[in-house]
C-alpha cells in the first residue's frame, strides 16, 4: 500500500484557517452528500443543459469545484468501501457487488477502520442516512459496528432500487412503512431519510458532527413523486419508455430522470437552508459527489442527457465516464468561493483529508493523500504517484492513471495479460485515441504499476 501516514496539522493550514480562539477548540462539522449513479455531466455547473440544479450549483458558486475527481469504483459497494476505508480497489476489502440473501451485501472484516471510526475518535457524532451496502443486517459490518452512532435508511443496495419499500432500517431495527403495503405508494422513503438527516443536524448543532448522506437518487427504479413528475412531463419528447423487467415499468424515463435529480437538488437546498437557520453554515464543510458514472438502467437515457459529458463510458466502465465524478466542497470563510481545481483526486483521499482536518493521527495504511491544502487554497498539496481501479464483473477490468497517462485493460479474468490501452488525458479526455503502439515504454511502466497495485482480497 502506498502510504503509512502520521498526519500532523501543518502551520500552513493553521495560518490559512485562522480560527478564532472560541471556535478553534471545535473542529468543523462535515456533511458528505453522495449521489447514486449521477454522471459527470448531470449537474448544470458541470454542463447539463436540459435541466438545472440550482442548489448544488450554489455549492459550487460558494465553494470549490473539482474537474478531475474519481470515484472508488464503477459500481456501488466497492466505491463506497474505498470512500470509507481510504483504500483503492486493489487493496480495499470489498471489490464488487457481492450479494447476501435475503438482504444485504458482503461485509467488510470486523476490524476494518473507517472514516466514521476516525471521526468518532475525534469526538464527532456520526450518522449515515440513505444507502449502506457494505454488510448485511446482523453481520460484523453494519453501520453501527463501523463507526456510526446513527443509521436511517437502506442496509441493502438491491432493496434501495425501490423508492417505496416495505421497510427501512432505523438504527438496527426495521421500521415498517405501512403506506406501501399492498403495492401502495404513499411513503416515499427518501423523504423520510431527508427528514432524519435534518433532525440529526439539528440535534448535534452544538457539537461537531459527521453526516454521511448516501442518497439513492438518481439510481433506478426511475421514479419520483408526482408533483416532481408534473414539472417535466412533455418537456423531453419523444419519451424513453421502459417495460417492466429488472425495474418497474416507466413510460416517461426522460421526465423521471430530471424529476429525480430535482428531488436530490431540493434536498441539498433544504440542508443548506437548515445550516443557515441554525447559524452553523460557517462551521460546516459540505461535500457533494457521486459514487460512479451514469447508469443505463430502468429507462434512463444517459446519451439523451449527455450524462457523461465529453467522457467515454458509463457505470461499470473503467473509462473516464465510469469513474470521473463531480466533486464540490463548500466551507464559508475557508474555501475560496467560485474556485475550480484540476487537482487529481479520488475517494480514497477522503479519510486522510478528514484525519488532517480533525487533527487525528492515522496509523493505518491508506492509498489516499489529504486534499486539505487544495480545499483551503494552501501550498503543500501532495500529488498521487498513480490512481488505480479494478473491477471484477464483465470478465474483469483494470485501469490506472499516472500523470496524464491512462491505461485501461479489459477481459482480465479471461486473460490477465490482455491488451493494455493507453490514452493521454491532457489531449484526449474522451479516450478516443489509443496510443499503446506509440509509447511502448509508458505502457510497460503502467503495466508494472498495475501488477504492483493489486493485493489479494482479505
Amino acid at each position: 500500500m502506498k502510504h503509512l501516514l502520521i498526519v500532523c496539522w501543518s502551520a500552513v493550514a493553521l495560518a490559512t484557517i485562522c480560527l478564532p480562539c472560541e471556535a478553534a477548540s471545535r473542529p468543523p462539522n462535515v456533511i458528505f452528500i453522495l449521489a447514486d449513479d449521477l454522471g459527470y455531466g448531470d449537474l448544470s455547473c458541470y454542463g447539463q443543459t436540459k435541466f438545472e440544479t440550482p442548489n448544488i450549483d450554489r455549492l459550487a458558486t460558494e465553494g470549490i469545484r473539482f474537474t478531475q475527481h474519481y470515484s472508488g469504483s464503477a459500481v456501488c459497494a466497492p466505491s463506497r468501501c474505498a470512500l470509507m476505508t481510504g483504500l483503492h480497489t486493489g487493496n480495499c476489502p470489498i471489490r464488487g457487488n457481492s450479494e447476501v440473501q435475503p438482504e444485504g451485501q458482503r461485509p467488510m472484516p470486523a476490524d476494518t477502520f473507517t472514516v466514521a471510526h476516525l471521526m468518532q475518535q475525534a469526538g464527532y457524532r456520526t450518522g449515515i442516512f440513505g444507502k449502506w451496502g457494505l454488510g448485511a443486517p446482523g453481520s460484523v459490518s453494519t453501520p453501527l459496528k463501523m463507526g456510526f452512532d446513527r443509521f436511517y435508511g437502506y442496509n441493502c443496495q438491491r432493496m434501495a432500487h425501490c423508492y417505496y419499500p416495505a421497510f427501512v432500517w432505523n438504527d438496527d431495527q426495521r421500521e415498517l412503512l405501512w403506506g406501501n403495503v399492498a403495492s401502495k405508494k404513499r411513503d416515499y422513503a427518501p423523504h423520510r431519510i431527508q427528514a432524519e438527516a435534518i433532525n440529526f443536524i439539528r440535534q448535534h448543532k452544538d457539537q461537531p458532527f459527521f453526516c454521511y448522506y448516501a442518497a439513492i437518487q438518481p439510481h433506478a427504479d426511475m421514479i419520483a413523486p408526482n408533483e416532481y413528475m408534473e414539472k417535466y412531463r412533455g418537456k423531453y419528447e419523444p419519451e424513453n419508455s421502459y417495460p417492466a423487467g429488472g425495474y418497474i415499468a416507466q413510460p416517461e424515463g426522460h421526465a423521471a430522470f430530471a424529476a429525480m435529480v430535482n428531488v436530490l437538488d431540493d434536498y441539498v437546498g433544504e440542508i443548506l437552508e437548515e445550516l443557515d437557520q441554525l447559524g452553523i453554515a460557517d462551521s460546516t464543510l459540505v461535500i457533494f459527489s457521486s459514487d460512479n458514472g451514469p447508469h443505463l438502467e430502468g429507462g434512463h437515457d444517459s446519451k439523451y442527457f449527455d450524462s457523461n459529458g465529453i467522457l467515454r463510458g458509463f457505470k461499470r466502465d473503467l473509462y473516464e465516464g465510469g469513474t470521473r465524478v463531480p466533486l464540490i466542497a463548500r466551507w464559508p470563510g475557508k474555501v475560496k468561493p467560485g474556485s475550480v481545481s484540476d487537482h487529481v483526486s479520488a475517494f480514497w483521499d477522503f479519510l486522510p483529508t478528514m484525519a488532517e482536518l480533525a487533527e487525528q493521527p492515522l496509523s493505518s495504511a491508506t492509498d489516499g493523500v489529504s486534499m486539505l491544502p487544495t480545499l483551503l487554497g494552501a501550498a503543500g498539496q501532495e500529488n498521487h504517484e498513480y490512481l488505480y481501479w479494478e473491477f471484477h464483473e464483465r470478465k474483469g477490468r483494470v485501469a490506472i492513471r499516472r500523470g496524464n497517462w491512462k491505461g485501461v485493460r479489459y477481459n482480465t479474468s479471461v486473460d490477465p495479460d490482455s491488451r493494455l490501452e493507453l490514452y493521454d488525458l491532457s489531449a484526449d479526455p474522451g479516450e478516443r485515441n489509443n496510443l499503446a503502439e506509440n509509447y511502448p515504454e509508458v505502457l510497460a511502466e503502467l503495466d508494472a504499476l498495475i501488477r504492483q497495485a493489486h493485493s489479494p482480497t482479505p
